[in-house]
């Protein structure tokens, strides 16, 4: 009896053997492709969530414009000097160019200077 049990541990870890390389092949995976997308789809739902007006866009489409309005899925944008509307939904948004402040461009010592004058 004690063969027959010493077959079976052995088949236990045989049968171990012949998943273990499966085992590490998800893994892989889960880090290589599974994770780094999650992170990218999670970094462009933010940028799409923070997403301002006067803010200049490109859709997935290409098109290039300046943000009018934002409702709760779509965003109204201008484009070129024509100022064409369009309207389109918030996944569609691929890029966001943050445009800042006159002022934060600005010298420090010139932005002292601002705050004096206006006390």
């Amino acid at each position: 009896m004690s063969n027959l049990f010493l077959l079976e541990a052995a088949g236990g870890t045989n049968m171990l053997m012949t998943f273990l390389p499966m085992i590490l092949i998800l893994i892989i995976f889960y880090f290589m492709l599974i994770r780094p997308q999650s992170k990218k789809d999670k970094a462009l739902k933010k940028m799409r969530d923070d997403l301002q007006v006067a803010d200049e866009i490109t859709t997935i489409g290409g098109i290039v414009g300046r943000v009018l309005s934002i409702k709760e899925d779509t965003v109204l944008f201008e484009t070129g000097s024509d100022r064409t509307k369009l309207r389109v939904k918030k996944w569609a948004v691929q890029e966001v160019e943050k445009l800042s402040d006159p002022i934060d461009n600005a010298d420090p010592k010139e932005k002292e200077k601002d705050k004096k004058e206006k006390k």
